[in-house]
């Protein structure tokens, strides 16, 4: 245990894996002692999750690192660490060293339960420490995690990615595909539901191939039914789906499963056969449409989102339109679209022909013209419906009006009493914008 005036902050960029090994973070310092603060000044520890996926994330981290070299200066006594997926780069942890000598503890993704003794070290020592892992020996079970929410949890059921996508850092820097056993992963939701939590959403880079690494060989589709069963939890949501792994099987776990949520987000991230091999991802345009074609014929009601990247080195005019293409055959819900960023250390990083950011741009505009008007005539749709909605927060900006999500994941705001927020109410559907809903509450459970 520390002395319990000790405060702690954690700064995460990234995906959702990320903000879970935060909060697993906030649950070692908690057991051990330390306070959560937001504010850096008062920190006797601050934490950097860092996420190299994205340059600007990368940037972001470095800016905001240069910014407490004053503060390391003025309270000496404060541990600076810095930990996540840019750390697994030597280059990056060399920048580290050489730039930002103020920097107390430096680990990667695969040692997060060493923190306690990460701290002891630098302590006893009060030497920089770097301690990372180029891969993880096996799973760690039984880490604490402060949750964000009361009422939605993120839970890991594998860790790594096997498929090397050309763009990609992540099997780099997370390592390879490990599926957590299915007995720890119900163990954990049946807790979470002891504890009141409505709502979980399984987490991995692929959860597709979920199962593959056990000697079991249960399939992420039984999963579902296993989870389904538990008492208590009432939503089921699950991310990321790579499409080559997408099988019938897994299609009618989503439509027989009563808790889980009636949304995929399923990246295609390009429309060109020759762009889609380039990238390595190991399915074709026509075999995605098949898949979209098939999942909505078996669940109406689903909602689909999907990732987009515009500017994949060599990618001409003739790739683009096929990329709109399938925006327009698919009609997704919504999308998240990257302008195509060089990573060190993958493959696209040494191709020919890298697109002129000035290409990029035009193009963006171009498909945001063609899917932002798709996304709202799918919410056109909703007017005047019933939705069954989680409330999670209140507005920033109006403390009277509330936010949640459908089923489907669409963001709904209305009016409402804070006490509601980790409650299910019944919202009727009055206002339909392209990226929210806005609704009247009917009725709670």
């Amino acid at each position: 245990m520390v002395d319990n005036n000790k405060k702690y902050i954690i700064l995460t960029w990234g995906c959702q894996m990320n903000e879970h090994d935060s909060e697993k973070m906030s649950g070692i310092l908690e057991s051990l002692g330390y306070i959560n603060t937001d504010i850096k000044e008062e920190a006797d520890l601050i934490i950097f999750n860092t996420c190299l996926v994205r340059e600007n994330a990368e940037f972001k981290v470095y800016g905001n690192l240069g910014e407490l070299k004053s503060l390391k200066k003025e309270r000496p006594e404060l541990i600076i660490a810095i930990c996540g997926c840019m750390m697994q780069r030597k280059e990056i942890r060399d920048i580290i060293k050489d730039k930002y000598k103020f920097v107390d503890i430096i680990f990667g993704t695969h040692n997060i339960h060493k923190l306690p003794e990460l701290l002891a070290n630098y302590n006893q020592h009060t030497r920089m420490i770097i301690d990372v892992w180029e891969d993880g020996v096996e799973i760690i079970e039984g880490i604490p995690a402060k949750r964000k929410y009361s009422f939605k949890a993120f839970v890991n059921i594998m860790y790594g990615c096997n498929n090397f996508c050309s763009y990609c850092i992540v099997p780099y820097t997370r390592g390879r595909e490990k599926s957590r056993a299915p007995e720890d992963i119900v163990n954990e939701i049946k807790g979470l539901a002891k504890e009141g939590f409505k709502e979980v959403t399984l987490l991995g880079q692929n959860v597709n191939s979920y199962g593959k690494s056990l000697d079991s060989k249960l399939s992420f589709a039984e999963l579902l039914y296993l989870i389904n069963d538990i008492e208590g939890i009432e939503r089921i949501r699950f991310m990321t789906s790579h499409p080559k792994d997408l099988s019938d099987e897994l299609i009618n776990a989503i439509k027989d499963c009563s808790k889980v949520c009636e949304h995929i987000h399923l990246p295609f991230q390009a429309g060109s056969d020759r762009i889609l091999k380039l990238m390595n991802r190991k399915y074709t345009k026509e075999q995605y449409l098949n898949l979209v074609k098939n999942i909505k014929a078996k669940i109406p009601n689903i909602s689909l989102t999907t990732d987009i990247i515009i500017g994949f080195p060599g990618e001409t005019e003739e790739d683009f339109l096929e990329t709109i293409d399938v925006i327009k055959k698919a009609e997704f819900d919504s999308a998240f679209t990257f302008l195509y960023s060089i990573r060190k250390g993958t493959p696209a990083a040494n191709m020919k022909e890298q697109i002129p950011d000035e290409i990029k741009h035009k193009r963006l505009k171009v498909l945001l013209d063609v899917l932002n008007p798709i996304s709202h005539d799918n919410n056109l749709k909703l007017m005047n419906t019933y939705q069954e909605i989680l409330v999670e927060e209140t507005s920033k900006t109006d403390s009277t009006v509330l936010s949640g999500r459908t089923r489907t994941n669409k963001l709904v705001h209305f009016k409402g009493n804070t006490d509601l927020i980790g409650k299910i109410v019944t919202v009727k559907i009055t206002n339909t914008k392209t990226w929210t809903l806005e609704g009247n509450i009917i009725d709670e459970k």
